[in-house]
Order: C-alpha cells, then sequence, then structure tokens
C-alpha cells in the first residue's frame, strides 16, 4: 500500500517555486556531423554558455572532449572549458561537469577526477559509482568527501529501482547530509530511446512512497522532450536539456541551436506560472544542505 506524502500539504506553490532550467549542449558522443552547433571544445563552450543564459539557462551540465572529439574527463580539459565560461559569462551561470563513464572510464577514474576537480557542482551516476570494485567504505569516503567539500552534488537515477537504491544509501548513513539534488532520466530504456511525460510519473509515485525530499529535476530524449520537461515543471521539478539528448523541437523540426530548446522550457516554466531561475536560484536550491 502506498502511504500519503506528509509534506503533501506543505508542496511551494509554483508560482514562488523558480524552474531551474539546465542546459546539456553536447554530451558524451554527439559530434558536428550530428548537427553543427554542438560545441566541442573550451571557445565554443564559451560562446554557447552565454547565448544559453541569454535564452534564459541556469545552469550548463558540460561535457568536454579530446582534440579527436572524444569524451574526456581530463582535468587540465575541464579548468580550460570552465575558464572559458567564466569569461564569457562570469558567475551568472552555474556550471556542473560530469562524471560520466561513457564506457571509457571506471569508477575510481571517475571518482578521482571528481576530486582532483573539485567542482562546483557535479553530476554522479549512481550505477557508475556503486559498483562491486568500489568498497561501500570507499562509496561512503566519496560521499563524505562531497558532502564536506559543499559540492553541489546531482545523483542520475534511471528508473525506480535507481530511487530505492539511493534511499536505502541514505537510510544505512552512507550519505551525510549535503547540498544533494536528482536527475531522473526519462525513457532511457524505452523503444528508440524516445521519452515520454508517461516515464515521469513512476518516479513521483515512488518518491511519495518514501517522502523523497530533495529538489529533482528531469531529462529526456527525443521530440516529446519538451512535453516532459514541462510535465516536470507541473510537479515542482528543474529541467535539463539539450543537444546531450535530444536535437529536435517540439514541432519535430531540427532545432537550431541549443538556445531554442532552453527557450521552449523556459516558455513552458511561464506558461505554468514558475518564475525562472538564474544561477543564484540554482546555487541556492541545489546548495541546501539536506
Amino acid at each position: 500500500m502506498t502511504r500519503a506524502n506528509p509534506n503533501a500539504a506543505a508542496r511551494t506553490p509554483l508560482a514562488d517555486s523558480p524552474l531551474i532550467v539546465t542546459v546539456a549542449p553536447n554530451g558524451a558522443y554527439k559530434q558536428a556531423a550530428d548537427h553543427p552547433a554542438v560545441p566541442l571544445n573550451a571557445a565554443q563552450l564559451g560562446a554557447e554558455a552565454r547565448a544559453c543564459l541569454d535564452a534564459g539557462a541556469a545552469m550548463m551540465h558540460m561535457h568536454v572532449r579530446d582534440a579527436d572529439g572524444r569524451h574526456s574527463l581530463d582535468v587540465q580539459t575541464y579548468r580550460d572549458a570552465l575558464a572559458a565560461v567564466k569569461q564569457a559569462v562570469g558567475d551568472s551561470l552555474l556550471v556542473q561537469v560530469t562524471s560520466e563513464a561513457a564506457g571509457v572510464y571506471k569508477a575510481a577514474e571517475q571518482i578521482a577526477m571528481v576530486r582532483e576537480l573539485r567542482p562546483e557542482a557535479v553530476s554522479v551516476g549512481l550505477r557508475e559509482v556503486a559498483v562491486p570494485e568500489i568498497t561501500e567504505n570507499e562509496l561512503a569516503d566519496f560521499f563524505t568527501w562531497l558532502a564536506r567539500e559543499r559540492v553541489m552534488t546531482q545523483v542520475i537515477l534511471y528508473d525506480v529501482a535507481d530511487v530505492r537504491r539511493w534511499h536505502a544509501l541514505r537510510e544505512r548513513g552512507m550519505v551525510p547530509p549535503g547540498a544533494w539534488s536528482l536527475l531522473y532520466v526519462l525513457g532511457r530504456y524505452s523503444a528508440g530511446q524516445v521519452s515520454s511525460p508517461h516515464d515521469l510519473l513512476p518516479f513521483l509515485q515512488v518518491a511519495a512512497e518514501i517522502d523523497q525530499a530533495l529538489p529533482w529535476a528531469i531529462c529526456a530524449f527525443g521530440r516529446e522532450e519538451n512535453a516532459c520537461v514541462t510535465a516536470a515543471a507541473a510537479f515542482g521539478g528543474h529541467v535539463r536539456v539539450g543537444f546531450e539528448n535530444n536535437l529536435l523541437l517540439r514541432d519535430g523540426s531540427r532545432a537550431p541551436g541549443n538556445p531554442a530548446l532552453v527557450a521552449q522550457a523556459v516558455q513552458g516554466g511561464l506558461t505554468l506560472g514558475r518564475p525562472i531561475a538564474d544561477a543564484a536560484d540554482a546555487r541556492r536550491i541545489y546548495g541546501a544542505v539536506r
């Protein structure tokens, strides 16, 4: 039996809940052959940051590439890209780096990169770091370090089993209070990896069952990305859009660039009556200790 969420009556009205729009402009795999506007180097990421900030983004989810355009977790490459974004927009965009393996890196390498870089914000795939080769003590030590260093950490979850696993780790005391948030990935295992707003429902259901109180966001694949993010915004979540997962506008046409996808998400939030967050709002929401 599903128990009622005791916080249901205390939910923040949408009009008082700024919507954080994050842009994921490149991901680990997209190349210029996929779309000529995919940013692949530091200078391009800086220019993209400016354009997406102007379109309404508060945050960038950053991937970097090596000289051949392949996914990289190289710390100096990250530092160069972060410096380029800083030069372009100052602190007006919160930058979250990825620790994604992308079939290239092992968990120990991912953890080592985060510790060496010590970013302001990072995304961590639970399935990628909570693996047999990382002992429970090592995993707990990493989570403790993230919390102690106040790194804004977004934990990536692909299905309700991931949500329950994350909750179990917290209940066991392996995850201390910190600047935690969650990213629900919609449609990762659907046919053709195409998302639907219906994919959000199981996440909302399990969140109500376990009384999940962390801030959360979604990302989605394909033409219905915009419908998915608008649905998430209606339920008080935050959103991530961009070429990492989707190249299409809501009408099915090819997006001219990431700013157009950001602008769609902003429009959806405003239609719901939600104010659009800036970087200061994002730092306040994602940086709060829970």
